[in-house]
């Protein structure tokens, strides 16, 4: 594996903001990290640098977009319903195949 060519270059106001987008309630870094196209731990390592005040960015210019900051949240609800629905699904696939067990003994008696 080659050594990497180019790397991404973010400006601390950029780093700020996703950090503060990763802090809104209901919202997970992963997430944050996905929509913004970067690794997560790279966004946990601009959460520990802004604590640390190695990055410094105005506080003026960060900006969080409604609309990102909606889908965000919308896509953690969807996560949770999801995570629901597959929890229900497979109480159901288990308590199907009891229901079977529980037919074929008595049936064979």
């Amino acid at each position: 594996m080659g050594k990497r060519l180019k790397y991404n270059y973010y400006d601390p106001d950029f780093k700020a903001t996703a950090v503060a987008l990763s802090q809104l309630p209901g919202v997970l870094a992963v997430h944050v990290a996905e929509a913004l196209d970067i690794h997560p731990v790279m966004l946990y390592r601009w959460k520990k640098q802004l604590r640390d005040g190695v990055i410094v960015a105005d506080k003026k210019n960060i900006t969080i977009d409604p609309e990102l900051q909606a889908e965000l949240k919308r896509l953690r609800k969807l996560e949770r319903d999801h995570n629901l629905l597959k929890q229900e699904h497979e109480l159901l696939k288990k308590t199907i195949q009891y229901s079977l067990e529980q037919k074929a003994k008595h049936s064979s008696s």
